[in-house]
């Protein structure tokens, strides 16, 4: 892992700069270790496939019109994950009664093991990561990056 050297000299000069770039480590560092154990399992899924494998679990029978219009991207890239998410068995696809060109997507038994390993990752590293804070601390958190995010929402 890279460590990010110290500047102590300019140390505070760009404070609001720091916070984001803490912000993004903690983010960095947890993506990297939650991932890990899928990219190490019988069935890899990249992050973005993690996300697909999310939004197709909570939204079970969701089109790929909705996941694109849930997430902004492209339209080209989703259709090429979820194509690759099919091929590998993860998600599959059932024509709709009424429109039989539309297809509605749902989590296989092997994309809801993926899908499940993930949570289950993702509560062990939110354990490790809040470790050895309180209650009160915790709320803090939360309510500085909740004031953070919502200065970002309302950005011009």
């Amino acid at each position: 892992m890279i460590r990010k050297s110290v500047d102590l000299v300019n140390k505070g000069v760009n404070a609001p700069d720091e916070v984001l770039d803490a912000i993004h480590g903690v983010m960095h560092a947890w993506r990297s270790r939650q991932y890990q154990v899928l990219r190490e399992a019988e069935q890899p899924v990249t992050h973005v496939e993690g996300k697909a494998l999310g939004f197709f679990a909570r939204h079970p029978g969701a089109t790929q019109s909705e996941l694109v219009a849930h997430t902004g991207r492209d339209k080209g890239q989703l259709a090429r994950l979820i194509a690759g998410l099919r091929e590998r068995g993860l998600l599959e696809a059932r024509a709709d009664e009424a429109d039989r060109r539309s297809q509605h997507l749902h989590l296989t038994a092997e994309g809801e093991a993926a899908h499940q390993a993930l949570r289950r990752q993702a509560k062990k590293l939110a354990t490790v990561a809040v470790k050895g804070l309180d209650e009160g601390e915790r709320q803090q958190l939360l309510a500085l990056l909740e004031r953070v995010r919502a200065n970002l929402d309302q950005a011009d």
